[in-house]
């Protein structure tokens, strides 16, 4: 029986290093592939029916009278602003920017219109967010929130608060509905705008109203007028109840 000698044993080693390096490697690679394959089949099933939708107008909705149930849209800071309209009526969510003046608000909703990879990785960190799904209409800071509605659908107050102001809408020299101006209860330094609506003739400056019960008035056909963001998902041009949140002092109002 030969003896082995010290070059015969470094080769030996050498060759067992290089068969666990070589395994090692294997592994890593297999690992690689099945995270690779996890990740596809989770995508896959995941999100089946769950893409990007169409772009699609629905059918339009019936004209809805009925109050809205509490569904937070929007907070900004402490203040959480409601649905002016009940759900079975709402076309569309949609959120984009707007002028400098305005609020950034916090959509509560998930978003319809997001990226796969960013619905992935909410779906993997469980971070999925419960409400209306939402659509991000433009880039830059989301100061708008528009909640789409056919024409003539009932409008409620999205906070609890004071009308400050009911002012004449004008686009394109004409009178198209009126901007109806809220005092929040909640944050009394912050005034709400509800645009795009056609007042209730008892609405009046200093009444009081309560999110969800209090009617403002009526959707305007304000699609008749100018594009709207929202007309890419919603029906009826994109109708819609538009809000915005500013600083009261902003707007001059005391």
């Amino acid at each position: 029986m030969a003896t082995a000698t010290p070059r015969s044993r470094h080769a030996a080693r050498l060759r067992a290093d290089r068969r666990r390096s070589q395994a090692r490697s294997r592994r890593i690679a297999v690992g690689v592939v099945v995270a690779v394959l996890a990740i596809a089949t989770l995508a896959l099933t995941a999100f089946d029916g769950e893409s990007t939708p169409a772009v699609s107008r629905p059918a339009p909705l019936p004209v809805t009278s009925a109050p809205p149930e509490p569904q937070v849209l929007a907070t900004v800071g402490n203040l959480r602003i409601e649905s002016p309209v009940a759900e079975g009526g709402v076309t569309a969510v949609g959120f984009h920017a707007s002028e400098e003046g305005a609020l950034v608000l916090k959509p509560v909703g998930p978003q319809r219109n997001e990226g796969l990879v960013a619905r992935l990785w909410h779906r993997i960190t469980g971070a999925s967010k419960s409400g209306l799904a939402w659509y991000q209409l433009s880039g830059g800071p989301l100061r708008t929130l528009d909640v789409g509605a056919v024409a003539g659908t009932d409008v409620y107050s999205p906070v609890d608060g004071t009308v400050v102001a009911i002012r004449d809408q004008i686009v394109s020299g004409k009178v198209v509905g009126a901007e109806v101006e809220l005092r929040p209860s909640s944050a009394p330094s912050l005034v709400v705008s509800i645009q795009n609506v056609q007042p209730d003739p008892v609405l009046s400056v200093g009444a009081n109203v309560a999110a969800g019960s209090s009617k403002l008035g009526t959707v305007t056909n304000i699609s008749r007028h100018e594009q709207q963001a929202l007309t890419k998902y919603a029906a009826e041009g994109g109708n819609n109840v538009a809000l915005q949140v500013y600083p009261s002092a902003t707007l001059g109002v005391p």
